[in-house]
């Protein structure tokens, strides 16, 4: 502060005789956005492999939901839908089911995580029905976020 008047600021002097007003260089600016870039690059792909994870896990959750409703569906109707009446039969009466006291599902079926519906087949080939997604690839077997999610993994 300066002794004469209280109310005006001075900036700091430097070595060549200038006022420092306190203000950033563009060196410092620099270093901070190498620095925020450093921890994106590090970060970013965790962060996008945590969510294909949570796709899946998504996909399972959902796939074991319809489980459930079609077990229900088989209680009342004394049968599941078929191929052809598919998952949709548990949010919409299938013509000629007079015993269907549905819809087995809060809301209508979903698609999987990928945008994509999911496949139902009875008789299923790895169990009574088969439930699954073909994954973010939307093709047949595949790893990790490409892989199939089904009720028998």
């Amino acid at each position: 502060m300066n002794k004469m008047n209280p109310r005006i600021q001075t900036g700091r002097a430097t070595r060549a005789g200038t006022i420092r007003t306190g203000g950033f260089t563009l060196l410092e600016l620099l270093v901070v956005i190498v620095i925020i870039g450093l921890l994106a690059g590090y970060v970013g792909p965790k962060y996008f492999a945590q969510e294909g994870k949570a796709k899946t896990k998504v996909a399972r959750a959902q796939i074991d939901g319809f489980e459930k409703a079609l077990d229900a569906y088989r209680i009342d109707v004394g049968r599941y839908p078929t191929t052809e009446q598919g998952l949709g039969a548990l949010d919409a009466r299938p013509d000629n089911e007079t015993r269907w006291a549905g819809p087995y599902l809060k809301r209508a079926v979903p698609v999987d995580p990928w945008g994509k519906p999911y496949l139902y087949r009875l008789p299923g080939e790895k169990g009574e029905v088969d439930i699954y997604s073909l994954g973010r690839d939307g093709k047949a077997g595949g790893e990790g976020e490409d892989a199939d999610v089904g009720n028998w993994n």
